[in-house]
Formats: C-alpha cells, structure tokens, sequence
C-alpha cells in the first residue's frame, strides 16, 4: 500500500531532490497551525509512517482533530525515529532478543529476523559505583572494578553490538545516557533514507524525557515495549491531553535551574499531569538556556507526565553549533523547521498553539529549595529545611516522617574515624553527591558548585573526612570546562573528586559508607541524610543507611558537605569557622549568576563537545580489548551467574491459547501508596540475607562478588529471587519493613521469594493489592518480569503509573483498577481472602470484570488493557510472545 500523503513530500531544497520531506504546511488544514508543538510531531510521524496497516488515515484525522479528540480516549499510534536504552535495561533487552533469535529457530522461523529495524543506541552507564572516593586515582580504580565485576555483561553487550544490526554501544566511562543523548547523539531533525523528519525517542529509561529540553519528543517506555519498537512495531498511545505550561518574569540571581525544576515538580504533582504532555510557552522559556530546559525536562517522570516538551527554537539550534554539531546539517535543520512550522519564537504569542489547559509560573517567585526526605515532589525552602527536618522526626511514619521519640530527637553518638572523635546526630551528612544528568548537564550549576568550593576553600572551609562526597558528571565535557577554568582542584580539596561517568549515587551504586558511620548510625538508629543532586530519593534508594535523602542543586550539596548537617538555617548560621576564628555564612561565598554566566562564556566552548566526543566510541581501552563471539545465535554459558536464557518462551506454541479465569488466587503481599519500581525490583545491593545472596553463595560466589541487583538483570534467576526484596518494603501483613510476607496456607512468615515458590509448588495463582501510583519511579521492566516469575498473575490497585502499567501488559499480567471512590478499605479487603477473577471470553479495552471472593463477596474493577493492541499482546501472553509469533509465521 503506497502512502496517501505522497502529494505533500518534496525536495527541502530543489537543487537535492533526492532529499526529501513531508511538507506539512500543504495539508492547507487550518486545525495544523493550532495544534501543540508535540502533537505536530506525532501528526508528522503518523503522515509519513501512513500505510493504511500500521498506521491508517484515521488515524491522521484523529491527530489533526486533536483539539476535539483529546478528550475521547483515542489510540493512536506513533513510531519514534530511534529509541536509546542503558545498560541495565539494555542487557536484558539483548538478552530477550538472544532467546527470541532461538524461539524463533525452535519455531521454524528465521532467527535473523529478530533485528532492530528501528535505529537504537545503547550507553553503558549505570554499572560504575562509588567504591573509591576523596582520593586522586578514584576514576580509575572505580573503573578497574567496573571491569572486574561486569566483564561477563560487557563482552554479552559488545556480542549484542556485532550480532544485531542498527544498534550502537557507547562504551563505560563516557558518561550518563541523557546527557550523551543531548550533547552527541541527538540530531534534533533525522536526515535518513532519502527524507527529512523530526527527530523523536523512546527509551528504557523514565527520563529519557530530558531530551525534550532540545526540541526532540521523547519519554520512557518498558524494556518490553522498547524491544517491539526496535523491531518496527509502533507504540500504541491514547492521544494526550497537553497542558500548557506558561513561563514569565526572569529567574532571581541566586536561584539556580535546580530550583525551578523542584517548584515545577512540586506545581505539576499538584495540577496533575499523569498520562499527559506539558509543552512550555511563554516568553520566560526565553531566559532558559538548553540546559536548564533539559534539567526540567528531565525530572518529567517526577511530576508524572508523560512528555514535557521544548520546542525548538534559535536558543535550540545555537546548542546544537555550541555543541560541536555539523553546521551544515544544523542550517538544514533550521530549514525544514522552518518549512512545516515547528521552530518556534517564545516571545511571538501568536504562534501559541491551542492547549487543553494553560498553568503559569512566575520565575521570579521561585527560592532556593530542596526535595525531600523521601520524595522528589516534596519540595522544601531552603529557608525551611531546619524546621522541616526536625519536624519530620517526630512526625507519624510516612513520606514527611520517621516517627522518632521526642527525646531522642537529640541524641548523639560518638565515634573514631582515621584516628579522630567526631559526633552523629539526627539529620547529620554522611553522602553528599555531585551526580545525575539532571544537573551535571548543565554548566551554570556545575561551574556555580566550582566557583562556590573555590570561595569556600579561600575562606578556610573544609568537609570532615568521614562524609562521601562524590563528583560523578555526566560526560568528560564537564571534566574539560571544570579544569580548564580553574575550579577543579577547589572541589578536589573538599573532597569532591570526579569518580567516574556515569549516574553512580544517583542510582543507589553510591558504594559502602565508612563503617564507624554505619555503626554510629545503628547504634542510635539515627536518620542520618544524604544529599545530592540527583532526580530520585525514594527510601531505600540512595543507601541503605541514609533514611532522609534531599535533592539540591550541586552548589547546595558542597554547602550542606561543609555545614555536615542539614539542621542549619544558612541565613542566621555561619557554615563554618575558619582557623582565624571567622563565621563564614553561605552568602559570603555564593557565587552571582553574573559570575557563573562570565566564565561559562569563556569556557564552554564547541571545540570541547568535538574533542571529547569524536574518540567516544574508541577511547576506552578496557572496552576495545574485550573479546566478544561472533556467532548470530548467542552460546548461553550454563556456569554464568550474569547471563541467563530466560524461562519466558518455554513451551511457546504458534497456536494461541485463551485466556483464562485465574481461579481462588491468593494475595501475595497487600500495599498502601506509591509502591515504586524499586520497591518491587530493586537495583542496589543484595542483601547478604536474601533469597538472591543464597542463590549466588549456592553458585560459589562471595558477598563481595554479589554486584547489584541492576547488573544482574540478564540473570532470571537472580531477579526472580530480587522481586519485592527492597528493604524498606512496607507490607500490610507484616508489622515491620522488609521483605517478607505471609504465606497464608502455613501461616509462616517468609521471604517473598519463598513464599511464593510455595504457592507456586502448590499450583495456587497469586495477586497483588496495591493503592496510588503503584509502579511509580524508574522504568523497570523486571518490575513486570520478575512479578511474572513468582506466579503474579494481576495487580488490583488504585491507580498506575504509566509505564509500569505498561510493562505490566507487556508480560501479560492484568493490570485491574478499582472503581472511582472504591479501594480496598471501601470494600472491606484485608487481603486474606481468596479471589477468583472472571475473565470473559470476549475482551474489550478498559472493560469492567468481575471478582468474587471465598467469603461470597463480588465487587468489580477495571481491567486496564487500554487499547485494542494491548488486547492482542493479552491474548498472545505479551508483546514479546506476539513478535515471535509474527517472526516465526
């Protein structure tokens, strides 16, 4: 079938007709040049992709009826240009397509089908951990034992690189996948196959949203759903709402883009964005620099939307010449733009676009802040943060509380470190963490925290030793600029040594803390904090020993490293003495944004992107000598405690199976609100304790050769074990946190895994009750996988996050929601009853089922299969089941 819209597509500029374009303006549809910015570049991708199959001409009309479709829970579908993955969802991702190439053989397909169509990148980033700080050589020997743990996922990952085509490897040590993504790999306009077309991304990462601070639509997606992309399927999408989101007035000279996200976030949650766009307008976007765009951008999935876009505008286009970009390519870039009416003038009103809702924000209200102490919208005046803090500790259990006893909210306890006494107290430092693309993309806040250590260590301000401080920026251009402007050793001498490229804190591989620190902190079950600057602190995250956990822009964490305490009020209390017995206050050494811009302007500079990023590729010595096979069907090793056939495709059959009704299921654990993806799969530490520590002890292993939890995501059998082993899960059946829960046939306590191993063994199906947001935070789709493993057949919650929900369809386990005004309370469940689930023969999107309980109790829900795709990925047991069988047949 030949595309409808052909009449449209011209040359960009007649003396190439080869290079071509779909030219939007000629559609002469008024209703064009009043959409959203973002939904012109679904509109485009919907015209170009059109094949009256995939995507059909309805499908056109239903995007450019936007304003009146919105509203009506259209699907409809989108086929991104690439998708971007890291490594600890890219190698289970490989894996999958390793055993997909097999059950496709076993099927009597062509193995070899199982390609990325689509372009994908993957950056190893998420592996390095801070195991060595404060000390020169940090980078390497962080890297050293990178290598030394990870060997075996690498040399899977650089076979993934020469088996499959159309995937790129950036190799460790090159920096964070966002910030690589917006520095390097980003081409704001696709110049491929003959055509022109906006640049747009998914990745297996919920902040892939940060790339929408360029003008490139792009949001996180499941691992599941991002394999079906790569291989050419288009994702499947309710047409959103967008909202509006109006900038004016110019930012105060000391607030930095960490502030403005923080308020955003804290504005959004309060609107509700979920399972929307927001697009920025107004003439305060003006004032934003690319990289404060890509900062609020990138904390999206925070404030819960969907996408959170930029449009391109000049600001846009001179980042991509800063950056080292081709100008050449980036004149043709402004061209075709300019051609179908997507570059945009933030200070022109009369190209502001129809919006379902418009919310504003004046920048010049917005004051230093904070985030926590366990959520990212939890936003907090640096004004305040004493008070809060100490209100937070006597306050009841909960987001904004830790429930200590009155009188111990002074207790302090004393301990030796390196040959010298210091005290722990409530709401002492011991992580302060420069980390996380969110900020360390962005040159005003990392030369502001270098300018701000070179002042303190003028004053005579240091950091005690026993605090980790960390230095983790998210390519080796900030390395460059912090150098050669002269800060670098400033922030060197307080402790904040570069500590490798990569997201490290910011992901809980922030590494072990000094053991008298944890022993002082176990002794007086003290809430000690960590801060840093990063886009995530959810309990349990960040470490195991830091129970409140703030984010702060990065000038804030060295301040809040030198005060050593987040009980201080900065505008009445010095942070520190120096040796000639002078308070310095933070205002003595806080650097102007007029001095930040200054040196910005002289150091950041396009030579910088092109020196660092032309050798990217090649410059990792380690990574070049690793020695990869080169067969097209992978060898899994059966001694391998990285890399694992996974069960998934066992017993796969072309023919399909109906669906049926899950039958007297037992509840596996009972939650309240805003379960995270961690909570369910955890990517830190294993515990030496836990069902996963016993398997790899089993396999000869020592607990110092555990790794984590994210790097054994190739690995089923690690992450079987790993589902629900978070430390800080919080279960209705049991009266403390951890990981356990009650195994009702026996009545024993047990750890989560064994119980379900149980059930299992019995052939007893399971459930999960659940409250809001469950699934909220990262992108994980072991969070799907690893419920899939231990017999979970649905989850009855109140609410979703996005792609949770998602990936939970992805692995065929039924998504059910209860009704408006209804939850577990309402209905009287305490989640000791047995539930049969009636699954009707025939399925439609969103329909309502029904349960009946032991008890003789009926209710409904709604069962959350969305869209008619979703529907066919149910019946076919996932989507991964259903791209085999299209492979196969």
């Amino acid at each position: 079938m030949s595309n409808p819209f052909v009449r449209i597509v011209e040359p960009l500029d007649p003396k190439q007709p080869l290079k071509k374009f779909f030219n939007l303006s000629k559609l002469a549809d008024v209703r064009y040049a009043r959409l959203p910015f973002s939904i012109r570049v679904l509109l485009e991708a919907a015209i170009r992709n059109c094949d009256d199959f995939l995507v059909k001409k309805e499908d056109v009309e239903n995007i450019l009826n936007w304003k009146v479709v919105q509203h009506k829970n259209v699907e409809v579908p989108f086929k991104p240009a690439r998708v971007i993955l890291q490594d600890f969802t890219g190698v289970p991702a490989v894996v999958d397509f390793a055993a997909m190439r097999d059950a496709v053989k076993k099927l009597g397909g062509d193995p070899e089908k199982i390609n990325p169509i689509c372009p994908a990148d993957l950056v190893i980033d998420h592996s390095i951990q801070v195991d060595f700080n404060r000390r020169s050589d940090s980078l390497q020997k962080n890297q050293d034992l990178e290598f030394e743990r990870n060997k075996e996922r690498f040399e899977f990952l650089k076979w993934g690189s020469q088996a499959f085509k159309n995937m790129r490897i950036i190799p460790p040590g090159s920096g964070i996948i966002h910030q690589v993504n917006l520095e390097y790999l980003a081409r704001v306009v696709m110049d491929q196959d003959g055509y022109y077309y906006p640049d747009s991304v998914v990745g297996t990462d919920s902040h892939t949203t940060m790339i929408d601070g360029l003008g490139v639509l792009g949001w996180g997606v499941g691992g599941i759903e991002a394999e079906a992309v790569m291989l050419g399927q288009p994702i499947s999408m309710v047409l959103p709402e967008v909202v509006g989101y109006k900038l004016v007035g110019n930012p105060q000279p000391l607030v930095t883009s960490t502030d403005i996200v923080l308020t955003i976030t804290k504005h959004l949650r309060q609107v509700g964005v979920v399972g929307k766009f927001v697009e920025f307008f107004g003439p305060g976007v003006a004032q934003l620099s690319i990289a404060d765009r890509a900062t609020i951008a990138n904390m999206c999935p925070e404030y819960g939307a969907t996408a959170a876009y930029f449009p391109v505008d000049d600001i846009s286009i001179g980042y991509l010449i800063q950056t080292g970009r081709d100008k050449e390519k980036v004149m043709c870039t402004k061209k075709y733009l300019e051609a179908v009416g997507m570059l945009r003038d933030f200070k022109n009103s009369s190209q502001d676009p129809d919006f379902t809702q418009v919310v504003e924000l004046d920048l010049h209200t917005v004051v230093p802040c904070c985030s926590g102490p366990k959520r990212p919208q939890d936003k907090v005046a640096v004004s305040d943060m004493k008070n809060d803090f100490e209100t937070c500790l006597g306050a009841k259990q909960g987001f904004k509380g830790f429930q200590i006893a009155p009188d111990r909210h002074n207790s302090i306890v004393k301990f030796n470190f390196e040959g010298c006494d210091f005290e722990l107290a409530h709401g002492s430092v011991v992580i302060a963490a420069i980390t996380s693309c969110t900020n360390t993309s962005n040159p005003s806040v990392m030369l502001g925290a270098g300018l701000l250590a070179k002042k303190a260590v003028e004053a005579g301000l240091t950091v005690k030793p026993y605090i980790k401080t960390s230095l983790s920026p998210g390519s080796g251009v900030v390395t460059y600029y912090l150098r050669e402007s002269g800060v670098m050793s400033y922030l060197s001498q307080l402790g904040f040594d570069v500590v490798g490229y990569g997201c490290m804190t910011c992901i809980g591989n922030s590494g072990p803390l000094p053991e008298p620190v944890v022993e002082a902190i176990t002794q007086g079950d003290l809430v000690a904090v960590g801060v840093l600057s990063g886009n995530r602190n959810f309990e349990g995250r960040v470490h195991p020993n830091t129970r409140a956990n703030y984010l702060a822009s990065p000038p804030l964490v060295i301040a809040y490293a030198i005060a050593g305490t987040i009980r201080i009020d900065f505008e009445k209390e010095p942070l520190g003495i120096n040796a000639s017995g002078k308070k310095i206050f933070l205002k003595d050494i806080w650097p102007t944004r007029n001095e930040i811009q200054a040196v910005e302007r002289q150091f950041v500079i396009p030579g910088m992107f092109k020196e660092v990023y032309q050798k990217i590729e090649t410059v990792n010595k380690s990574w070049n000598a690793l020695d990869a096979p080169s067969d097209k069907l992978y060898t899994w090793n059966p001694k391998s405690t990285y890399i694992k056939s996974p069960p998934f495709f066992d017993g796969l059959t072309l023919a399909l199976q109906t669906p049926k009704t899950i039958e007297d299921a037992y509840v596996l654990l009972s939650f309240g609100d805003s379960v995270t993806t961690d909570h369910i799969s955890p990517a830190g530490n294993i515990a030496r304790n836990s069902p996963a520590a016993r398997y790899l002890t089993s396999r000869g292993l020592t607990p110092r050769e555990f790794n984590s939890y994210g790097s054994r995501r190739g690995n089923d059998a690690v992450m079987a074990r790993g589902t629900f082993a978070n430390i800080r899960l919080v279960n209705k059946f049991i009266d403390k946190q951890g990981p356990q829960t009650i195994h009702f046939p026996s009545g024993e306590t047990l750890d989560v895994f064994d119980a379900a191993e149980r059930y299992k063994q019995a052939g007893h199906p399971l459930i999960v009750l659940a409250g809001k947001e469950y699934g909220a935070g990262s992108s994980r789709d072991w969070a799907a996988k690893g419920p899939f493993l231990l017999g979970v057949k649905a989850v009855l919650a109140e609410s979703y996050e996005r792609i949770h929900r998602s990936n939970l369809v992805g692995m065929g386990v039924i998504p059910l929601q209860y009704l408006p005004g209804e939850d577990a309370t309402t209905l009287g469940l305490t989640g000791r009853e047995r539930y049969t689930i009636i699954i009707p023969e025939k399925l439609k999107p969103q329909m309502k089922v029904q349960i009946k309980l032991d008890t003789g109790k009926t209710f409904q829900a709604i069962m959350r299969f969305d869209t008619d795709v979703e529907l066919t990925y149910f019946h076919n047991g996932g989507i991964l089941n259903y791209m085999i069988r299209k492979m196969a047949s």
